[in-house]
């Protein structure tokens, strides 16, 4: 089983040919309300992808909480720790341009009142393969949740903020893309980020975008995986898919290897269609990508 300690938010999406500059109006091409969230979106991905998954979070009272709790459920995720709090909901505000470039703005709502694990949280994410961590829960729940014992950490540094040396050392695995890989090393290129998170946790994924992904341990691996040629419609989920499905594999007991195709597969499957959780592929589909494509030439 995998657990999520992660946010909900509802995606308020723009579609558009070119994001405004400042001061600009432009007219947009589509706008719709998408169930998201980085924690959410990472129960989705994680659930369609195979796994037993259990969602830990807050949504508020408005007409925004239903609609996440439903999206939720009907991924097959477990929604008994999804609590409700006064007040509204968090959201994203996103747009995506032609070619799948994407901005967000994210308002926390009911995810800045999540102070850590509540209930029998800590006991469901004991009994967990793995735990699925982001950043867009306030800092101290997040690290209350990593600080669990017993369970294998992974966690998404998004968005990127200095992280606590507590978080750090409950981590196993720290998977951000390169930018946060950047932000949070101070080393641009990717290769000398990964070698420098591996100072801070013993295993990493930089995700690259349409370049792949690079992966490090401490025991002296290191792997590229190319990414799948296609053409993307919209990036938001690729990150939150990529996460999700690489916990899938992981927990299946799949080599390092094995799991950044898995992971790469899925990630191309979403970036085909817009949207975030609606964009996330199931398992049948990844599994044919895996067949009809030689993902070890890649």
């Amino acid at each position: 089983m995998i657990s999520v300690f992660g946010s909900a938010n509802m995606d308020l999406v723009a579609y558009v040919a070119q994001a405004p500059k400042p001061g600009e109006t432009i007219t947009g091409r589509e706008f719709r309300t998408i169930p998201g969230g980085k924690g959410a979106n990472q129960a989705i991905a994680a659930a369609r992808a195979g796994a037993q998954v259990a969602f830990l979070g807050a949504v508020g009272d408005d007409a925004f909480g239903p609609g996440l709790r439903a999206a939720l459920a009907e991924a097959g995720v477990d929604v008994a720790g999804l609590r409700v709090v006064p007040g509204p909901s968090g959201v994203a505000h996103i747009v995506v341009q032609d070619g799948g470039d994407n901005s967000i703005i994210v308002v926390p709502g009911a995810n800045g009142a999540v102070t850590g694990p509540a209930g029998q949280d800590a006991e469901l994410i004991a009994r967990s393969d793995a735990l699925l961590l982001q950043l867009e829960l306030p800092m101290d729940a997040v690290v209350a949740a990593a600080q669990v014992p017993g369970v294998e950490v992974i966690l998404t540094p998004a968005p990127a903020v200095p992280l606590p040396a507590e978080l750090l050392e409950a981590v196993d695995l720290i998977v951000p893309n390169e930018h946060e890989a950047a932000a949070l090393t101070g080393r641009d290129d990717p290769r000398d980020a990964l070698e420098a998170l591996l100072d801070l946790v013993p295993e990493a994924v930089v995700t690259l975008g349409a370049r792949g992904a690079l992966y490090g341990s401490r025991d002296g691996t290191r792997l590229h995986q190319a990414a799948v040629p296609v053409r993307a419609v919209d990036t938001t989920a690729a990150g939150d898919t990529f996460a999700g499905a690489l916990a899938v594999a992981r927990t299946e007991g799949a080599d390092p290897a094995r799991a950044l195709r898995f992971a790469s597969a899925a990630a191309a499957l979403s970036v085909q269609r817009e949207g975030a959780s609606t964009s996330m592929p199931h398992r049948h589909e990844i599994d044919r990508l895996l067949e009809g494509r030689n993902m070890e030439a890649l």
